[in-house]
């Protein structure tokens, strides 16, 4: 019943009160964001979602777009402003997904949405992770977020399905704000710079078992 029903209904409820209570910090930042970093003010990018099913994800951008002598975006780590930093480890760059949530796109609560290209790459086991709404928070994220491996993170996301509850939702979302009041650099780092792409990684290990396989 929650799953199903109740959970849906919060979020629509939730996500609405949070953009009409936030308005004003929302278009505060939406200024800062266009003087501080440029335009567009938000960063957009396909995502997976419930049964695998594609939404754009909105976010407030936290980097610049500087570029080297030939034109090629530099390194995120020089692009990534102290604003964009402060942005990252307070959360507030994840604002504008409360319209993804209002949508349907996403949940207040559950795994978070990775980038398209890692499809491929999970195993049956993992994939039951698109078996709900990707979510603003989760699980993985307050567990060591960006400091635990992908295999580790993507365990707790399968962990959150299989006991996806009220009690649950609301044990994340305590420990969600004691991560970004305790934590706020942990949060604002980058995961590929922590722990390398999930592709890759998934990538070169199956190279490496069809290597053996053969041996």
């Amino acid at each position: 019943m929650y799953k199903n029903c109740i959970k849906r209904c919060l979020d629509f409820v939730l996500s609405l009160c949070g953009i009409i209570v936030l308005s004003p910090v929302l278009l505060v930042l939406m200024v800062l964001v266009r003087t501080k970093l440029g335009s567009p003010v938000f960063f957009k990018q396909e995502r997976p979602g419930k049964n695998e099913k594609i939404f754009t994800l909105c976010k407030f951008r936290t980097m610049t777009d500087e570029r080297d002598e030939n034109g090629n975006l530099l390194p995120d780590a020089v692009r990534l402003t102290k604003f964009g930093q402060f942005l990252r480890g307070t959360s507030l760059d994840e604002l504008p997904e409360l319209f993804n949530i209002l949508k349907g796109d996403m949940s207040i609560v559950g795994p978070r949405p990775l980038l398209v290209s890692y499809l491929p790459y999970y195993s049956e086991r993992e994939r039951l992770r698109h078996s709900v709404r990707p979510g603003l928070t989760g699980l993985a994220q307050v567990s060591g977020r960006n400091f635990i491996d992908w295999d580790r993170r993507l365990e707790k996301d399968i962990e959150y399905v299989e006991n996806l509850s009220f009690r649950m939702d609301m044990k994340v979302l305590r420990m969600t704000v004691q991560t970004v009041l305790g934590h706020t650099e942990e949060v604002a780092q980058d995961t590929n710079a922590v722990e390398g792409n999930f592709a890759e990684i998934r990538k070169k290990r199956l190279e490496e078992a069809g290597k053996a396989g053969k041996n």
